[in-house]
C-alpha cells in the first residue's frame, strides 16, 4: 500500500510517469523501506494507463465489496458471534450529586 501511496504522491506532485527511483526517494523521505519487487510490479501494472481511469475502475470494484455488518449476520446465522460483537459488561459508576453543592458538610 505504501508503494501505491508513493506513486499517487508522485502523480499529485506533477510527475506523470514516476520511475522506481522516484518512488524510492519518496518512501525514503519518510523512513519507509522500498521493496523493489513491489515497485516494479506496480509500475508494470500502471504503465501506459491513465491514473483517473485506474481510480474510477477501482471505485467500481470497491462498490461491489460488502462493508460492515456482514460478519455479524453470518455469525448469528451459524450460532456464533465475533469477539467484537460480544456484549461488554457495563461498569456503572456512582455519580456524585451536586444538588447540595457541598452545603451538607457545613
Amino acid at each position: 500500500m505504501k508503494v501505491v501511496a508513493a506513486y499517487l504522491l508522485a502523480i499529485l506532485g506533477g510527475n506523470t510517469s514516476p520511475s522506481a527511483e522516484d518512488l524510492k526517494d519518496i518512501l525514503g523521505s519518510v523512513g519507509a523501506e522500498a521493496d523493489d519487487d513491489k515497485i516494479e510490479l506496480l509500475l508494470s501494472q500502471v504503465k501506459g494507463k491513465d491514473i483517473t481511469e485506474l481510480i474510477a475502475a477501482g471505485r467500481e470494484k470497491l462498490a461491489l465489496v460488502p462493508a460492515g455488518g456482514g460478519t455479524i449476520v453470518v455469525a448469528a446465522l451459524v450460532g456464533g458471534a465475533p469477539a467484537e460483537a460480544k456484549k461488554e459488561e457495563k461498569v456503572e459508576e456512582k455519580e456524585e450529586s451536586d444538588d447540595d453543592m457541598g452545603l451538607q458538610s457545613l
